[in-house]
């Protein structure tokens, strides 16, 4: 079988195309799933995943095509047929938009990580303190009349990254999260925490629980509401959601054409607008301690946000929003050239900064009448003009009342713009690591603050649970 240094090398030399790239990623993969207080499986696996993109020179322009296999490789000719392939992708595809000389080795982050070195590898030995205060939390939870439910997953994934400009780029990046969910016996309440991690060295899983029998306990209480607007309090999870799909509706193309939420009226984009008189600073940075990516962009598509033509490409740090006033969006080079801006890479991590020192449980404190949300979940977009999003409250939605939690109530359908959010918070909290509940499979390095909103839209009563 082939190394990934070799399936690269052998790729690039026996290409035909006017560009290749070459994107070997190989995960170790470990996870722990527990039910009704009690362990139920561990296990690790691995995976190899190789990807050939062939750039082709056209009449018009230039082509691309882009071919991957799970398969491991034993003989040059599977390379040869995916490069083959590729290229006649290329070929019948016609002339990208996004079409751009590759990188070469003056546009590429440095490497921190020796090229020839094997991938890294997780296990199950990731969960050993993880495992310990499981067990106690099991005990607890039995102790306080609730059961415990959750997984948690350890990825690390070595990527190599070649291209025929020269570039040759290899690093490692581990990826984690543990789910835990506490229910009563008859189902009726549930309360929902997660936390995203490297290494599950920094995990208090016994905090965690602790913070769920507390909030079942606050559901031994139960009230209806109406739908309308409430002040609400939004945790880091939710906020994490809420940013999420913001950063991900930041393409410029879109804008500049009239078909994004930051599309400015008569023309042009909202870059430059300010969105709020706070101190906001929304941003991506590969640098960033606990929530580093990839120093370079590797990737096997193209959209509005990413490019294959700009593989191995340098990432760095992008202020989305700065100091409350929206300042960049995401440009590859293609766009970027032809739209007359600044190349900007899209970003692996999200951090919203700039709020006070107020804890989550300062800000239910100092809240007279109002709501405490746990997560959100099935987020959906209603209007992409205005970034309108729809989505049920879960595991918890609890009633303040004089700076206390005075009980549960019904779950809601809502209706909101994170970017009108952004304008009308009342109080932004402190910073922290959050991991969002819808989008955790696809998105885990955040960090957000508690966000009191004075009027946010519960459009109507849900029987969710």
């Amino acid at each position: 079988m082939m190394r990934p240094t070799e399936i690269v090398e052998r790729a690039l030399e026996a290409s035909k195309a006017s560009g290749c790239v070459v994107i070997v990623r190989e995960s170790s993969e470990a996870v722990l799933r527990w039910a009704n207080s009690t362990m139920t499986t561990n296990g690790h696996s691995t995976s190899l995943r190789w990807s050939v993109i062939s750039l082709v020179d056209l009449d018009e322009g230039t082509g691309a095509g882009v071919v991957s296999s799970s398969a491991s490789v034993t003989d040059i000719a599977q390379i040869t047929d995916a490069l083959r392939a590729s290229e006649l992708a290329a070929r019948q595809s016609g002339p990208a938009q996004d079409a751009a000389p590759l990188p070469d080795e003056s546009e590429a982050a440095p490497s921190a990580a020796d090229w020839s070195d094997e991938a890294v590898a997780t296990s199950v030995s990731v969960f050993g303190g993880l495992s310990e205060q499981l067990a106690d939390a099991f005990v607890a939870g039995r102790s306080a009349g609730h059961l415990l439910f959750g997984f948690a997953t350890h990825d690390l994934t070595t990527t190599w990254l070649g291209t025929s400009t020269g570039i040759r780029r290899r690093w490692a990046q581990p990826e984690g999260s543990v789910d835990l969910n506490a229910r009563t016996p008859d189902g009726v309440s549930s309360a929902w925490g997660g936390m995203s991690s490297y290494d599950f060295a920094d995990v208090d899983l016994t905090g965690l629980a602790g913070d769920l029998t507390t909030r079942l306990g606050w559901g031994k209480r139960r009230l209806d509401l109406p739908a309308g607007r409430y002040p609400t309090i939004l945790p880091p999870s939710a906020m994490a959601d809420l940013m999420i799909y913001f950063a991900w509706s930041m393409a410029g193309r879109p804008a500049q054409e009239g078909r994004s939420p930051f599309s400015a009226p008569g023309g042009g984009t909202r870059v430059g607008e300010r969105l709020t008189d706070k101190g906001l600073t929304l941003f991506s940075d590969p640098t960033a301690p606990g929530f580093d990516y990839e120093p370079v962009l590797a990737t096997t598509r193209s959209s509005d946000e990413v490019s294959v033509f700009d593989n191995g490409a340098a990432m760095r740090r992008v202020d989305w929003v700065r100091e409350g006033v929206i300042n960049e969006l995401v440009y590859p080079r293609g766009s970027a050239k032809e739209l007359g801006v600044e190349f900007i890479p899209p970003g692996e991590n999200l951090l919203l900064s700039g709020g006070s020192d107020a804890s989550l449980a300062d800000l239910v404190g100092g809240t007279e009448r109002g709501l405490l949300l746990t997560c959100l979940w099935y987020i959906r977009e209603v209007d992409p003009t205005n970034l309108l999003l729809t989505g049920l409250t879960r595991d918890g939605v609890y009633l303040v009342e004089g700076g206390e939690v005075v009980g549960e109530v019904n779950n809601f359908r809502f209706n909101e713009s994170p970017i009108d959010l952004i304008r009308r918070a009342a109080e932004v909290g402190a910073t922290e690591r959050a991991l969002g509940r819808e989008f955790k499979d696809w998105f885990t390095r955040t960090a957000m603050p508690p966000v009191l909103v004075p009027d946010f839209n519960m459009s109507s009563v849900s029987q969710a649970s």
